[in-house]
C-alpha cells in the first residue's frame, strides 16, 4: 500500500516538474498565458505568465513571441522594447537548500522505508538560471527599415524563429 503511494507521488512531482508552459491567451488576470495592454495608439504593455517558476529567459521569448504577434495584427514590421521586466517574487535560487526524500521498498516477507535529507551549499560560481513567474515588455511598433540597435526586433523573423523554436511544427 505504502509503496503505492510512494509511488503516485513521485509520478505527481515527476509530471508537475515536466509541465511544459501553454502559449495562448489569459483565461483571467493572472492567470497563464499571454495578454496586453494597450498604453497609447502605438504603445502596448506585452506580459506572459506561468503557471509556475520557469526559467526567465523562456519567459521573456514566449513576450518576445506574443509582441512580435501584435506587431504584425497591427500591419506593422517592427517593434521596440522600451521596458523589461520579472516577475521574480520568491523565484530567487542559487542559495543553500535541503531536500527530504521518502522511498519503500520489500524484499520477500520484508518491508522497508527510507528517509533521507539532502543539503545543497553552492561552491563556487552559480550555475543556476535565473526563474521568474512572469516577464512583461512595453513595446512600440514600427514601419519602413528596423533601427539597427538591440531594442529593435524584426516581427516577421522574430514571430517565425521563435514559432519554430518555443512551438514546434503545427
Amino acid at each position: 500500500m505504502f509503496t503505492r503511494f510512494a509511488f503516485l507521488i513521485i509520478t505527481a512531482f515527476a509530471s508537475a516538474c515536466a509541465t511544459a508552459p501553454i502559449y495562448s491567451p489569459a483565461s483571467s488576470p493572472g492567470a497563464a498565458g499571454y495578454s496586453e495592454q494597450q498604453i497609447e495608439a502605438e504603445r502596448f504593455s506585452v506580459t506572459y505568465r506561468a503557471s509556475g517558476n520557469l526559467d526567465a529567459a523562456l519567459l521573456q521569448d514566449y513576450a518576445l513571441l506574443r509582441a512580435a504577434e501584435l506587431t504584425l495584427r497591427n500591419g506593422r514590421d517592427w517593434f521596440w522594447v522600451d521596458r523589461r521586466a520579472l516577475d521574480e517574487d520568491s523565484a530567487r535560487g542559487g542559495g543553500t537548500s535541503i531536500g527530504v526524500g521518502v522511498g519503500a521498498g520489500s524484499w520477500g516477507s520484508r518491508s522497508g522505508v527510507n528517509v533521507g535529507v539532502g543539503v545543497n551549499i553552492p561552491v563556487g560560481g552559480t550555475t543556476s538560471r535565473s526563474r521568474a513567474r512572469a516577464a512583461t515588455l512595453d513595446i512600440r511598433f514600427g514601419s519602413g527599415v528596423k533601427p539597427d540597435t538591440a531594442n529593435a526586433y524584426d516581427a516577421h523573423a522574430t514571430a517565425a524563429n521563435l514559432r519554430a523554436r518555443l512551438l514546434g511544427p503545427r
